[in-house]
């Protein structure tokens, strides 16, 4: 894990919910740092720096490109 890098940070546990799901059914490998300590006490996130989403240099596009996707505002055209 030392060469995974951070490319996120997250400030609550329920944020990266659906982007742990998306990371698992893209088979990228990932580690969110701090993510059991943010749970149990959530007020001492600014504490720690966060949850903390590692990843692989070579995944790093794609995982940024999910969380551009998951953040872009989505337009309901009728």
């Amino acid at each position: 894990m030392q060469e995974f890098i951070t490319i996120a940070v997250f400030n609550f546990a329920h944020e990266i919910t659906i982007l742990k799901t998306i990371l698992d059914r893209e088979e990228i490998p990932y580690l969110f740092q701090n993510e059991n300590l943010v749970s149990i006490d959530p007020l001492a996130s600014i504490a720690y720096g966060g949850i903390k989403l590692k990843v692989h240099p070579n995944d790093q596009e794609r995982v940024q490109q999910i969380i551009d996707d998951l953040n872009r505002p989505k337009l309901n055209i009728v």
